[in-house]
C-alpha cells in the first residue's frame, strides 16, 4: 500500500497545466517578481552562471569601462594626454587604450595624463581597476574552489519489464576521475491529482531496488519496481505517460576531490517514459583486461527483447 509523505518543500497547491518543479539543470522552476537585487544575490548569480556567460560579462563590463573613460577624456580634451590627431576615431581609440592601460595598471608611458583633472580621473580610473579586479579574482577562486556534484543523469526514463513485474529505470554516471564516496539516491514522486474540483499535489518516497552503492567508477542504472507498494501500480500502463507527475531526484556522495558531500538535484516528467525499452551497456573489457567506458553509449535504449 503506497503511503503519502509530507510535502518536502514545494507545497501542495497544483493546477491543471502545472510545469515540471526541477529543470533539467538541477535548479527549481520558479519565476521570481518584485524581488529585491543585493550584492549577495550578485555574487551566488556569477558564481552559479556558465564559464561562457562569466567571462562574456567580463569582457562587456571591461569593454563598457573602458568606452565610458575614453569618453570621459574626450570631453576633457584628447590634448590632455597626447597631441590630437584630428581625426575623432583615431582619438577616441588613443583614449580608449590609455583608458586600457590605467585601469589594468600597465602604463606603457607612451600616453600619459597632463593637467588636474585628467590626473583625477586616470586616479579613480586605477582605482576602480584595481577594485574590479580584485572582484573578478574573488569570483574566479569561488568558481573554483565550489563544490559540484560532477554527476550525469540520462536523458531519458525508460519503462520496462524487471523481475516479472514493471519497473522504471533511469541511470547515472560520474563524469570525472575523482572517487565518488557510498552515492545515496532519493526519488520523491510529485503528483499532481484533481481533488474537490481543484488540482493538489501528491507526495510519495519511491521504493529503489538499491539505494546506495559503495562506489561509483561507470554507471548506475536506478530502479523503482512498480509493486504493490507502489504509487504507480494503479495505473495502466498508457496511463503513466498522461499524469501530471514528476520524479526528482537527488543523489548525494563524498567527493575525494573536495573532501565533502556534494549533492545535486534531476527530475524526469513520466510524460517522458520510453515505454519497453532499456539501456544499452556502456562499459566492457578489452582484451588486456582494461574496463572500456564508451560515453556515447551513455543515453542510448534499445528494445527491451534485444
Amino acid at each position: 500500500m503506497p503511503k503519502k509523505i509530507n510535502d518536502p518543500g514545494f507545497g501542495n497547491f497544483s493546477t491543471k497545466n502545472i510545469q515540471r518543479y526541477v529543470n533539467k539543470d538541477g535548479t527549481f522552476n520558479i519565476k521570481h517578481i518584485n524581488k529585491s537585487n543585493t550584492i549577495s544575490a550578485t555574487y551566488s548569480y556569477l558564481i552559479g552562471i556558465s564559464w561562457l556567460k562569466f567571462f562574456s560579462l567580463v569582457v562587456l563590463c571591461y569593454t563598457v569601462i573602458n568606452i565610458l573613460f575614453a569618453c570621459i577624456y574626450l570631453i576633457i580634451g584628447i590634448e590632455k594626454l597626447t597631441p590630437s590627431t584630428g581625426d575623432l576615431l583615431h582619438d577616441f581609440f588613443n583614449a580608449f587604450f590609455f583608458s586600457a592601460q590605467t585601469i589594468t595598471t600597465v602604463g606603457y608611458g607612451g600616453i600619459s595624463p597632463n593637467g588636474v583633472l585628467t590626473g583625477l580621473v586616470s586616479s579613480f580610473e586605477a582605482m576602480l581597476g584595481l577594485l574590479c579586479f580584485s572582484f573578478v579574482t574573488g569570483l574566479l577562486y569561488g568558481r573554483f574552489s565550489k563544490p559540484k556534484a560532477n554527476v550525469k543523469f540520462s536523458n531519458s526514463i525508460v519503462l520496462r519489464e524487471f523481475q516479472e513485474q514493471n519497473a522504471i529505470m533511469f541511470r547515472v554516471m560520474n563524469t570525472q576521475k575523482s572517487i565518488m564516496i557510498r552515492p545515496k539516491v532519493t526519488a520523491t514522486l510529485l503528483l499532481s491529482e484533481e481533488e474537490k474540483q481543484e488540482y493538489r499535489s501528491s507526495f510519495y518516497q519511491l521504493s529503489l531496488e538499491r539505494d546506495t552503492i559503495t562506489y561509483l567508477p561507470t554507471t548506475w542504472t536506478i530502479v523503482h519496481v512498480i509493486d504493490e507498494n507502489s504509487p504507480l501500480k494503479k495505473y495502466e500502463l498508457e496511463d503513466l505517460k498522461r499524469l501530471h507527475a514528476e520524479i526528482v531526484i537527488l543523489i548525494s556522495f563524498y567527493d575525494d576531490a573536495f573532501n565533502q558531500e556534494v549533492h545535486q538535484v534531476h527530475s524526469y516528467l513520466l510524460s517522458e517514459l520510453l515505454v519497453d525499452q532499456k539501456f544499452e551497456k556502456a562499459f566492457m573489457f578489452n582484451d588486456e583486461g582494461e574496463m572500456i567506458f564508451d560515453h556515447d553509449k551513455f543515453n542510448t535504449t534499445i528494445p527491451n527483447s534485444r
